[in-house]
């Protein structure tokens, strides 16, 4: 469906842009709801596009040679995703798929390259962008050098709290095991002794960090807190554990 200019301003990256700029990509963009699970980009195919997430949450993924999956970042509201293949004119080097329903701007490739890339504010954005992908990258190697999943997890959710001690939405027990090289049930296993340490609680679509230095300490040392009274509301369940 054809969408207006306004929509735009919900994006970080195109907020800024000159009016004419950003009308010329809204006339050029389409709005797609889009199911859980869906694939929004192919690993190894060329020419398909670039997206920008207006509500919801995406996962880049890959498998590994065994098949297994392997979750590499997130993308969540207000984020792009696809632009290295605008930039490099390459393939898509992983899978990107939809983790809830979820609403996308669509613009192909030939018109992310023709709109975008001759603005050196977007190409600088892009810059950045790509280099904390790659920081990222690192410290998910380090992530998995931890000895166990319960150290994985809590380093992970740190990590995610873009404010530092909320995750809205919460990815599902699996996830987040595909985040950390492990199993759901592990997962499961560690948020019951988080809820239990009053590390963590839930408040709807929110996971709320409580004790931020613990969990640090908890992927650092691997000790977990002694367990405190568990608070009203809390609950040793994530929405979306499935």
């Amino acid at each position: 469906m054809a969408i207006h200019v306004n929509f735009l301003s919900r994006i970080p990256l195109l907020a800024s842009l000159p009016l004419p700029c950003r009308e010329q990509l809204a006339a050029r963009m389409r709005r797609v709801e889009v199911a859980r699970r869906a694939v929004l980009l192919e690993k190894g195919r060329r020419g398909q596009g670039m997206g920008f997430v207006l509500g919801g949450l995406l996962q880049g993924v890959d498998f590994t040679r065994d098949g297994r999956e392997a979750g590499l970042y997130f993308v969540g509201t207000g984020d792009c995703f696809g632009e290295l293949a605008v930039l490099d004119g390459g393939d898509s080097p992983e899978y990107v798929i939809a983790l809830v329903k979820s609403e996308i701007l669509w613009l192909d490739e030939s018109d992310a390259r023709a709109l975008l890339l001759p603005s050196a504010s977007v190409v600088e954005a892009l810059a950045r962008k790509l280099a904390a992908r790659v920081r990222s990258a690192i410290r998910q190697r380090s992530l998995l050098a931890m000895p166990n999943p319960m150290q994985r997890l809590a380093a992970l959710l740190v990590e995610m709290a873009d404010d530092g001690k909320t995750i809205m939405p919460t990815p599902t027990h699996q996830e987040l095991a595909i985040m950390i090289n492990t199993t759901r049930e592990t997962v499961s296993r560690a948020f019951q002794s988080f809820f239990a340490a009053a590390l963590v609680s839930r408040d709807g679509e929110r996971l709320l960090l409580r004790d931020v230095q613990a969990l640090q300490r908890l992927a650092s040392e691997g000790e977990l807190p002694l367990a405190a009274p568990s608070s009203a509301g809390d609950s040793p369940a994530i929405k979306r554990n499935s």
